[in-house]
Order: structure tokens, then C-alpha cells, then sequence
């Protein structure tokens, strides 16, 4: 059974979960082999992908998502190329919303608008706010700012003239609590671990692996209801808004983190999950 891990190179950061998971497929028989998605040489010979580390892509949308077509064309992709066009702009947290899901306060500003930042916040009751790329992974371009500051009406021009935006008020007990990423693999959350705040340019640190509580795993479910029988994977980060309860702060599907490290038995249920689809 051949498998290709879709990746880039070089990678902005290492992957933690790379080694586990290759040794753990190649023990339950499968030829996996990285592929860095952007080098057609390693997609020459079709086969099914399974997309991990491919966290370049940001900067590349098109060309990433011809390749998401290309390889979806001529062999399983997952999570299936349906799911990654839905996921690749943030705008999927309205999305969530209106359905009544809960989720971080946001607005999406489109690329080349020009907006009145410190009107917007003082009519949202934000002063303690969250610009990011409404495209983007990691803590790429994420600036924590005073929503009346000259700094953070700087920024977000900058960020207006190449790309769509996020505003969203800083959620306290990310501070405290910490942000929750919940890990779901083939039909079931698995754990969850705490990640600090991360901004640019700082590393990620995340703990060992968590309980879910009864309120995250609600909102986690409810999150992935529409589409959870057309994952193989996915991450959904929550922490409390501020009322307490926990709302979604992203939904990962495309490439994110699953930290397997962490929780060796979503290491298992992942390639049990990979196997199966195989045909294994």
C-alpha cells in the first residue's frame, strides 16, 4: 500500500509527529514516502496523500490549490479537496456562527478596504484586539494591539493592501486557561492539549496531553457536524470566551498539528484510520 505525505520544503519549523507517523505506518505495511507538495517531480506516479505539513502554502494559494485539484484528480486525497477549499479562508468562522455555533467575535475585512480601525473597535466594545490573515497558519502576521492605537491602524493597513483580514477581540483566559486545541481523528476527539498565545514570530508551545471537558466537546461537535463523516483528521481551538464558555477560536482541517506525540493512542487510531482507507 503506498502512501504519499504531502509536506514542503524546507519546512518553517520542525514537525514533531513526522518520524512517529512514518515509523508507524511502515509497520502496519504502508511504502509512506514525504512528498513536498510543490516539487512535481514527487507526484509523478499517483498515489493516495494524506496532506500534514504543507504549511507554506499561505504564501502560494493558487499554485497550492491547483495541486489540491491535480492530486485529488488521480487518487484519494484527504481530507478530501471539498473540505480544504472550504477551510482555507477564515471566513468559515461566520459560516460557523450563523449556524450557531459558538464562536470568537470576528470581522472580515476584505483585501483593499479601508476602514476606520478605532471607530470599528469602539463600536464593537474592543480595545484589546487580534489582527490576523484571514489565510495563514502558525503565527504568521498575528499582532496583538490596542484597536485606538496608531500601531494597530499601521498594521492593518499593511496587511489590507495584500491580503484579507481578521479582527477579533484578545480573548482574556487565553492568558490564564490557555487556548484548547481539541484533536479528532476518524470519527472521534482523542485529546486535547493547551497551546499559549502565539504571535509573530514566537514559538509554538503546547502541554502534554489534556482531557476534553463535557462543554469543549460540544463545541467541538457541534463545529464539525455538517462534515465529520468526510474527515480523516481534524483540529478545532477553543477557549473561553468571556462568559466563561468555550467558543471556537479556528477549526483546522487543512494541515494542522494533531500532536501525536503527545497521545500515542491518536497515533494509533490515525493510522488504523489511514490503513482502512487504503483497503488494508
Amino acid at each position: 500500500m503506498r502512501l504519499h505525505i504531502a509536506t514542503c520544503r524546507p519546512l518553517p519549523e520542525p514537525d514533531a509527529d513526522e518520524d512517529l507517523l512514518l515509523d508507524a505506518l511502515r509497520a502496519a505495511g504502508v511504502d509512506a514516502t514525504m512528498a513536498a507538495w510543490h516539487e512535481p517531480a514527487e507526484w509523478a506516479s499517483p498515489a493516495p496523500t494524506l496532506i500534514r505539513s504543507t504549511w507554506d502554502y499561505i504564501h502560494y494559494l493558487r499554485p497550492f490549490a491547483e495541486w489540491v485539484v491535480q492530486v485529488s484528480a488521480s487518487a484519494p486525497l484527504w481530507n478530501p479537496a471539498k473540505i480544504i477549499f472550504e477551510n482555507l479562508h477564515k471566513r468559515y468562522l461566520l459560516e460557523l456562527a450563523s449556524r450557531g455555533v459558538p464562536v470568537t467575535p470576528t470581522t472580515v475585512l476584505d483585501r483593499g478596504s479601508e476602514v476606520n480601525l478605532a471607530t470599528l473597535c469602539a463600536a464593537r466594545g474592543w480595545n484589546d484586539i487580534v489582527i490576523k490573515p484571514a489565510v495563514g497558519a502558525g503565527s504568521f502576521e498575528t499582532h496583538r494591539v490596542r484597536g485606538s492605537s496608531v500601531e494597530a491602524a499601521e498594521t492593518l493597513g499593511r496587511l489590507l493592501e495584500e491580503r484579507d483580514v481578521l479582527i477579533q477581540p484578545f480573548l482574556r483566559a487565553v492568558e490564564g486557561h490557555g487556548e484548547r486545541a481539541l484533536v479528532w481523528i476518524d470519527g472521534e476527539f482523542t485529546h486535547a492539549v493547551r497551546k499559549s498565545p502565539r504571535f509573530a514570530g514566537n514559538d509554538e508551545q503546547v502541554s502534554e496531553a489534556l482531557p476534553i471537558s463535557a462543554a469543549e466537546r460540544r463545541v467541538g461537535e457541534a463545529a464539525l457536524a455538517l462534515i465529520s463523516r468526510e474527515l480523516l483528521y481534524a483540529r478545532v481551538d477553543v477557549a473561553p470566551g468571556e462568559d466563561g464558555a468555550p467558543v471556537v477560536m479556528e477549526l483546522e482541517l487543512v494541515e494542522p498539528s494533531l500532536f501525536l506525540k503527545q497521545h500515542p493512542p491518536a497515533l494509533d487510531r490515525l493510522v488504523r484510520g489511514i490503513v482502512r482507507r487504503l483497503g488494508g
